[in-house]
């Protein structure tokens, strides 16, 4: 497998390739606590985010917020991470309005689903993460930066 660098892409072939490339993705970046994740509908967002949150030592369920915006979890240190679904949002209004930005600059560890719906608020520092579909099993992973 390779580096997981800026820019670089990562294949895997079944899911259960995706705790390295967890790893790999946090030593990369140890010191960024906003992660965008851009994929379609299907792709394996919630299941990357499940197995960061897992590497960071969550051990409660993981689960999409689709419905609730945020779900927070926390570490087996007391630490919070908190992991946004913003499929659902219709106005950036509704995303200022559950506190996104408090959460975004709160220091904790924030993982983003359809980031691309609440754009004005993702920063040029911020990791973006795209996932691409590539087989039945078949995921790329790519860091990019705009």
């Amino acid at each position: 497998m390779h580096a997981f660098i800026n820019n670089m892409k990562i294949t895997i072939h079944s899911e259960e390739e995706l705790s390295s490339v967890a790893k790999m993705l946090l030593q990369e970046h140890p010191n960024d606590r906003v992660f965008c994740f851009y994929g379609e509908m299907g792709a394996g967002k919630t299941t990357f985010i499940k197995e960061i949150c897992h590497e960071l030592g969550v051990e409660d369920t993981t689960s999409s917020p689709t419905f609730a915006i945020v779900n927070e979890y926390l570490t087996s240190n007391g630490n919070s991470i908190y992991h946004f679904d913003f499929y659902r949002i219709e106005k950036l209004a509704d995303a200022y309005e559950i506190g996104t930005e408090d959460y975004l600059y709160s220091g904790n560890y924030c993982f983003l689903e359809w980031p691309e719906n609440v754009e004005e608020l993702i920063q040029p520092d911020f990791v973006k993460i795209r996932i691409t579909v590539t087989g039945a099993q078949s995921r790329t992973f790519e860091t990019f930066s705009d």
